[in-house]
């Protein structure tokens, strides 16, 4: 057993954590703190996922319509 743990070093709890979700980057000029109104990371990930997904989308759409011309 002591071999198996030598091979794979512990990783500090620091670098297993993901870089967090600055909602008030994400979402710029709103007059309020988006942090502190959204706390939980699941929000704060949904909602980075909802505005790359709807980045996306929109690009998608601008695509088909430079297709269409």
């Amino acid at each position: 057993m002591e071999e198996k743990d030598a091979q794979f070093p512990k990783i500090p709890p620091e670098e297993k954590k993901k870089r967090e979700v600055d909602l008030n980057a994400l979402f710029p000029g709103k007059g309020y703190d988006l942090n502190r109104l959204y706390p939980d990371e699941g929000t704060k990930k949904l909602l980075h996922e909802l505005k790359r997904n709807k980045r996306d989308i929109e690009r998608f759409i601008k695509n088909l319509h430079t297709e269409d011309e």
